[in-house]
């Protein structure tokens, strides 16, 4: 019998476990783990890729909030092979295990919780620069949103913040028949890879974040609308930024552009 007949999968965890080996297989492959890596698992969940990754990383970090698999963990694996954090991943400071570890290489992997992956995406943004690689499971149109292009219905605030700061692929697409219960979507794996301090060339990141939410707020609305409290249609073409251009037109050094601008006269351009 199946572990996952003997646990049911909680709605209000977004819990959807993995079981097809060959897919697992596949993320393991894809993971590439060495001996001696600094990693952590969120959502161990019946340990699926858990097993397979702690046959090659010794101790492996785990984050679990749901009590009941966390009582299996630990019945299953010894302290000194699985490290686990009880909590939200949501509340984990990863900079401070990174920390704790005296490393900054630390390797992130998951199959993120469906209905916290965007607020998680952007927590773990701010362990970035200690951070080696992540390689998540995502739902796909969440990952196909993370490395859109300029243009696209799908580019949008996620793509230009995520994008600031990693390099992103779409690795391949993972079946609902993966997955018991099965969920009604497809999943996706991506490799993130956060970019050197160097290539983020954004003045101050707390503007330019406002800025891209601001120009996203109203996505079909013009720049010149929806920027209009923070800079006139004369400082945009000076920018070289059309004034009836809409969000998802611009690029990421476009937003980082704009918001350097601002930042340096430190008020409204006009």
């Amino acid at each position: 019998m199946k572990m996952s007949e003997h646990h049911q999968a909680r709605k209000r965890f977004g819990q959807n476990f993995l079981n097809d080996k060959g897919v697992i297989a596949d993320i393991v492959a894809a993971i590439a783990p060495k001996a001696g890596d600094l990693m952590v698992e969120i959502g161990p969940g019946l340990a699926a890729m858990t097993q397979p990754l702690l046959d090659v990383v010794q101790p492996l970090h785990v984050v679990e909030i749901d009590r009941d698999l966390i009582a299996r963990l630990r019945q299953r694996f010894a302290p000194e092979r699985l490290c686990i954090h009880e909590g939200d991943a949501l509340d984990f400071d990863f900079v401070q295990l990174a920390q704790t570890q005296a490393r900054r290489d630390l390797r992130v992997v998951g199959n993120l919780p469906y209905n916290i992956s965007t607020p998680l995406l952007f927590h773990l943004s701010l362990a970035a620069d200690h951070v080696r690689d992540m390689h998540f499971m995502l739902q796909k149109e969440v990952v196909e949103r993370m490395v859109a292009v300029p243009g696209t219905s799908e580019y949008g605030r996620l793509s230009v913040m995520l994008q600031y700061r990693y390099a992103m692929e779409l690795l391949f697409i993972v079946p609902p028949t993966a997955f018991t219960p099965p969920p009604k979507i497809d999943s996706a794996i991506v490799r993130m890879l956060p970019l050197p301090a160097t290539e983020r060339q954004a003045a101050n990141e707390i503007l330019f974040a406002e800025i891209v939410t601001a120009a996203f707020g109203q996505r079909r609305k013009m720049l010149r609308n929806t920027l209009r409290e923070w800079v006139t249609e004369e400082a945009l073409q000076q920018l070289g930024i059309a004034p009836t251009a809409r969000a998802e037109e611009l690029a990421v050094a476009d937003f980082v552009r704009l918001a350097n601008a601002l930042y340096t006269v430190r008020t409204p351009l006009a």
